[in-house]
């Protein structure tokens, strides 16, 4: 859940030489940042650097990441023609340097530490398309899904062909897990997620599944989603910090493996508090098939690393006892 970033002085003392997207685009860079939580707080598992856009470029959506804006999409997806345009790529030879940096890691990682690999899921990526940015409602998203389907439909049938084809490359070039990354379908109803959403997850997990890597289902503010995620597919269903892991395993039932979920900011409050908030999510995470100990989201910048590496420690302690 963003292990690498802008809370480790290792990441900013690269971040002094590099764009994030100068950092993706060389291999040997993102080696460095994606070893750099495992070397300096024990992690289990390493998280691929690289960052859920990266398709959308060689689709012919180019971006960049503005200072203190986020992702800035040059030519929002508005209409069928903007869709009409918009390639179906083989992420194999168009994001080749993200299948050499999984390779790299691979190689430094020399077994000891597992690679997970990772894709933003397509409402995710259809919404910073159509929205050019991070947005707060969704608006021009909804807007082309209830007013414009045929388009939204045809632009997401392109995502879904492009997300599968992008995590069975980082597969071959040698990822143990893999990741999708939902995060901003929390915003849907349920009704709207199984209508609009469901059938372009659907062969995604299905491909996956003729694999035998691991696969984890992620989204955040999808407590009335478990139960769609799960049938829809996936190894492992993520749970953000607002959903008590122990409803969402009475929802997604004893056999479901569950990641989650410590809220991030308590990564910054008194120790006693954490200790105590890690102890209950693990005592709850006892009622699922198996729990793998995470943030409900990604680590924030202003966290102390210390931090980091006294959860990781905590979690160590705890599980082994």
């Amino acid at each position: 859940m963003r292990q690498a970033g802008r809370y480790m002085p290792e990441y900013m003392a690269i971040r002094k030489k590099y764009t994030l997207l100068e950092i993706v685009d060389r291999p040997e860079v993102a080696c460095e940042v994606t070893l750099q939580p495992v070397i300096a707080h024990g992690v289990d598992a390493a998280i691929l650097f690289a960052d859920i856009l990266l398709p959308l470029a060689p689709m012919g959506a180019s971006f960049e990441f503005a200072k203190g804006e986020g992702p800035v999409v040059h030519s929002p997806i508005r209409v069928a023609a903007d869709v009409e345009r918009l390639k179906v790529i083989d992420a194999a030879e168009e994001l080749s340097h993200v299948m050499e940096a999984i390779k790299l890691i691979r190689h430094e990682l020399d077994q000891k530490t597992p690679l997970i690999g990772f894709a933003g899921a397509p409402f995710t990526l259809a919404s910073y398309l159509i929205e050019g940015g991070k947005s707060s409602n969704y608006a021009r998203t909804k807007g082309m899904m209830y007013g414009d389907t045929a388009t939204w439909h045809k632009l997401m049938g392109k995502l879904s062909a492009v997300v599968q084809n992008y995590l069975l490359a980082q597969i071959d070039a040698g990822a143990q897990v893999v990741q999708l990354f939902d995060s901003w379908v929390g915003d849907l109803s349920p009704s709207d997620y199984v209508e609009y959403i469901k059938p372009h997850l659907e062969p995604i997990f299905a491909a996956l599944a003729k694999t035998d890597v691991p696969v984890i289902h992620f989204g955040t503010g999808t407590a009335l989603l478990l139960k769609h995620q799960r049938d829809i597919g996936g190894d492992v269903i993520g749970v953000d910090w607002r959903t008590p892991l122990d409803w969402a395993i009475a929802q997604l039932g004893p056999d479901v493996v569950v990641q989650g979920n410590l809220e991030p900011n308590l990564l910054s409050a008194p120790k006693a508090l954490l200790d105590a908030r890690i102890e209950d999510i693990l005592e709850k995470g006892r009622g699922a098939k198996s729990h793998i100990f995470n943030l409900g989201h990604g680590i924030l910048p202003h966290t102390d690393p210390s931090s980091v590496k006294y959860v990781v420690e905590r979690v160590h302690e705890l599980s082994a006892r």
